[in-house]
């Protein structure tokens, strides 16, 4: 009774895993193009692309020990 709510909990943040992960996807090849771009060493902008690297990767780790299928 009270775990049949798991599978449909486990899918609805399964999706906002996913979501998520392409959102820092997307916003670490931002910082990676902006970096490319500057002119200069910026070391703000570095550890910007750094930053959101990180938390991609985590996610991706975490999506991973979940199993997550990402279609």
């Amino acid at each position: 009774m009270f775990f049949s709510r798991k599978g449909k909990l486990k899918k609805e943040f399964d999706v906002k895993l996913v979501n998520l992960m392409k959102e820092t996807k997307e916003d670490w090849h931002n910082a990676k193009l902006i970096e490319d771009l500057s002119d200069d060493l910026n070391l703000d902008v570095e550890a910007q692309r750094k930053a959101t690297e990180s938390v991609h990767f985590f996610l991706f780790k975490e999506a991973r020990i979940r199993r997550v299928n990402i279609k």
